[in-house]
């Protein structure tokens, strides 16, 4: 997906949720190889937050797929891709999709996969982001069964530790690793609450210096296998609710 992120996740009863869409258009591209051609639904769309690592695929794929639900913070934010998310949810509202605004203690059942919100603590729905700061973006975690995956956005330690100190229940088997592996994010207190057994990159070429040193090195200490897109192309796991199997390996 390059330098953005976007996962795509497959429930057994057949559901199907995304969080992010990437940067360009190879979300749609992948979808068609994971979809049967004549299936043009998504059961639930997550939006940590609109930047165009994390948006612009899900603007194509929602003005071709219909979703049934879209969740989001609902800030407001200056800038033509912003305007561009705020038609297609008009879009997708007017032929049905719920849309829901992320705040902390939502659960939202899909088949007996859990999809719990843990951040923001409050509804930012229309206040205005300037630069749509990282420390507004949702963090998601997905439970099936005894597995579990924690879906960070570009949250830096700030909101890390917020969520340690609100006691939220972060312990996960799979953590994405927040803004890419930038230094500033995946901090020593939060990965040992998390305590994940396997941390994912989300990365592309970039200018930032993604992953960091310093990041990689935190994880290497938490004795944590690293994952990165950049290396190891598209990540894949598969789960009975009990067990945890990486196909890439």
């Amino acid at each position: 997906m390059g330098q953005g992120d976007s996962a795509f996740i497959q429930t057994p009863q057949g559901h199907q949720i995304l969080i992010d869409g990437g940067p360009g258009s190879a979300l749609s591209e992948k979808l068609s190889s994971l979809m049967p051609f004549w299936d043009k639904t998504v059961d639930f769309v997550i939006l940590s937050h609109p930047e165009a690592d994390h948006m612009q695929g899900l603007l194509n794929i929602l003005q071709n797929y219909k979703a049934d639900y879209i969740l989001w913070t609902g800030v407001k934010k200056t800038a033509a891709e912003y305007d561009k998310w705020m038609k297609v949810l008009d879009y997708q509202k007017n032929i049905g999709a719920k849309i829901i605004i992320a705040e902390s203690g939502q659960e939202i059942k899909a088949g007996n996969v859990l999809i719990d919100t843990l951040y923001p603590f409050e509804s930012l729905e229309g206040k205005e982001m300037k630069d749509t700061s990282n420390d507004s973006c949702v963090v998601s975690k997905i439970i099936f069964g005894k597995n579990s995956f924690l879906f960070t956005g570009d949250i830096s330690s700030v909101a890390e530790k917020e969520l340690v100190n609100n006691n939220a229940e972060l312990q996960s088997d799979v953590l994405k690793v927040a803004h890419h592996g930038s230094k500033y994010s995946t901090s020593d207190l939060f990965l040992e609450a998390v305590k994940p057994q396997v941390a994912v990159i989300e990365v592309g070429k970039n200018s930032y210096g993604h992953p960091t040193p310093e990041t990689l090195q935190r994880l290497d200490k938490f004795g944590i296998k690293v994952l990165r897109t950049d290396k190891d192309g598209d990540v894949k796991f598969i789960s009975d609710g009990k067990n945890l199997k990486l196909l890439n390996n």
